[in-house]
């Protein structure tokens, strides 16, 4: 399987997409609070995961998706320059509290981001982050969103970005397919209709949060019969809790499966 640890961004070829995971760990991150497991206490730079987002670079664009709570450190690890968009998968905190740290990129734009989101998902940013949206002149620098509600594919800098609908226990989040990728981080169930939505796939990156089963999310078996079932070319499991250990976990899977891991970085043709 092709791909790197990445220092730096860098932009693609004019007519390639890079992807790079800023974040493949759980909610609660890896090394987590209070735990002395032998994943949280390992020495392997794999084994720290912040949490789950993924950013995509093509035609001199960087487009994000989901603003975490470690969006400040996984915009600096990365070296991110400058944002142009925002796709949010779902609205729960570990997505969504990072929204604030967009501002330098504001400052330095003299713009807006355009924020892309399910009607559901814009609700609870506008309730989260209802300083952003208040209709009063702020003291300090806010924010400055373009709000756009998905209600199916779109077209966003010349590539077409499709939804991949998911049930993540009871909430429905949006995975998304550009070109020959696709992400799909926070679901425990996938509809049909979704999965005719990724076949053909170069790289799929899912959730596998764990062996032991979850309500909302899927199990490491669960995301492979997932990769069996769909045959992408290569497979990266995300949304990784504590329980499972790079080198250990990799050791078992399938060649063309691997736990992904914060930097991983892979190019495809758009």
């Amino acid at each position: 399987m092709s791909s790197g640890d990445s220092d730096s961004l860098e932009s693609p070829s004019p007519q390639r997409l890079c992807l790079t995971v800023l974040g493949s760990g759980t909610s609660m991150g890896v090394p987590t609070l209070a735990c002395h497991c032998e994943v949280c206490r390992s020495s392997d730079p794999h084994d720290r995961r912040t949490r789950p987002s993924v950013l995509l670079s093509y035609h001199g664009r960087n487009v994000v998706i989901d603003t975490t709570p470690d969006f400040r450190s996984q915009a600096l690890q990365s070296g991110l320059e400058y944002l142009d968009a925002i796709l949010y998968t779902h609205g729960h905190a570990d997505h969504i509290l990072g929204l604030d740290d967009i501002r330098p990129f504001n400052l330095k734009q003299s713009s807006a981001i355009p924020v892309f989101a399910s009607e559901d998902t814009l609700a609870i940013l506008r309730r989260t982050f209802a300083y952003i949206f208040a209709p009063s002149s702020a003291e300090s620098s806010i924010p400055q969103v373009e709000l756009h509600a998905i209600d199916g594919a779109f077209e966003l800098f010349g590539a077409q970005i499709i939804p991949v609908p998911a049930r993540h226990g009871s909430v429905t989040v949006n995975g998304f397919r550009i070109g020959s990728i696709a992400y799909l981080t926070d679901f425990n169930t996938v509809p049909q209709a979704s999965k005719d939505l990724l076949r053909d796939l170069d790289h799929l990156i899912l959730d596998a949060l764990r062996y032991t089963p979850h309500p909302m999310h899927s199990t490491v078996e669960q995301s492979l019969a997932l990769v069996r079932e769909l045959a992408p070319r290569h497979a990266w499991f995300t949304h990784i809790c504590h329980d499972l250990g790079h080198a250990a976990t990799n050791a078992k899977l399938p060649e063309n499966v691997r736990l992904a891991y914060d930097g991983l970085a892979f190019e495809v043709d758009l």
